[in-house]
């Protein structure tokens, strides 16, 4: 049970376009998180969300620092995560616990400020979920600003141009592997650049790129939204960058729905937040984005389905091919699901 499930039932809406099959491209699955509104995320509690009246037909897990192994080599712990993972999905596999074929493609983590030799470390976890893994996750974000959440041992803005960290990154492509990768909105050029430096690696960007709105950026969200839209459009000229559509209900952002006494309806985060959807839309067409609840960070703002019907309205003047390929199509085959 989250902490803020009385909060949450404040607003009950009916799913929208309850038939269109979606894939939810980012959640994550973990248990004993302190600080979170859901210290346990496990099957029961997202067959919850998934059964919530939208079609979710699969989904994607991405590393959370869940479940690591207790004992071995440091960069081999992450492994733990991973076979954590592929045992949930085997068990979604089976259709027991309903239709949802929950992390049909895992992201894992590895770092790769080791160098080349993180390539033993990806073939671990390859060989941990050798039907669903298809690559890792190194969250880069960092600000100046100590109230801007900051990536766990990243110490400055620059972590994608380092040479070391270049060095384990031209591991994935030999491997098949897929980079998704977490910034703050003034850190896109360093993601533009990573992915001009490594043209045959498919790059994911989490979270619409990281638009703060807290701390020293507070009051600036029209100054702060003309910078990054020129950084989608950068973005957006590499051909092998992918843009995930969603995440921007957490804390960072600066919108505060968590601090009100009710809920924002799916309506109010449509109003709020249509634009940057619309732009990295426009920029990179349908079949460059994907959309991701972000659950369950994303639930101290709002619910699961009320999420899900804010997407829908965002797109509701899109076509039906438009459509299927924005909410399921196009993860289907980036992730080779």
């Amino acid at each position: 049970m989250a902490t803020n499930d009385d909060w949450l039932a404040q607003v009950r809406e009916d799913p929208i376009e309850p038939d269109l099959p979606i894939c939810d491209t980012h959640h994550h699955l973990w248990d004993g998180r302190e600080g979170r509104v859901d210290r346990r995320y496990l099957m029961d509690e997202i067959q919850q969300d998934l059964q919530s009246g939208h079609n979710i037909v699969s989904s994607v897990f991405v590393e959370c620092r869940a479940m690591y192994k207790e004992d071995g080599p440091e960069e081999l712990k992450p492994v733990g995560e991973v076979e954590f993972v592929n045992g949930i999905a085997a068990m979604a596999a089976s259709g027991l616990y309903g239709k949802t074929k929950v992390a049909a493609g895992i992201i894992g983590h590895a770092d790769l400020q080791l160098g080349s030799r993180v390539k033993g470390v990806l073939e671990a976890l390859i060989a941990a979920a050798p039907g669903r893994f298809r690559g890792i996750r190194r969250n880069g974000a960092w600000d100046p600003d100590p109230a801007i959440d900051r990536a766990r041992g990243v110490t400055g803005p620059d972590l994608y141009l380092d040479a070391t960290f270049r060095e384990g990154f031209a591991e994935l492509s030999p491997l098949g592997l897929i980079f998704e990768g977490v910034c703050r909105h003034p850190q896109l050029s360093n993601f533009v650049d990573l992915a001009q430096s490594f043209p045959d690696t498919t790059l994911i960007l989490d979270h619409l790129g990281g638009v703060a709105g807290v701390g020293h950026y507070t009051g600036k969200r029209e100054e702060v939204f003309v910078e990054w839209k020129k950084s989608i459009a950068a973005l957006a000229a590499c051909p092998n960058i992918v843009i995930k559509l969603g995440g921007i209900n957490m804390e960072y952002c600066g919108f505060g729905w968590q601090d009100r006494p009710t809920p924002p309806t799916s309506e109010e985060l449509c109003a709020a937040t249509r634009r940057y959807y619309e732009t990295a839309i426009e920029h990179f067409g349908p079949d460059r984005c994907m959309f991701e609840s972000n659950f369950p960070v994303d639930r101290i703002s709002c619910s699961y389905p009320v999420l899900w019907n804010s997407f829908k309205r965002i797109t509701e003047q899109c076509s039906a091919d438009e459509k299927a390929r924005l909410y399921y199509d196009t993860a289907v085959r980036v992730y080779r699901l």
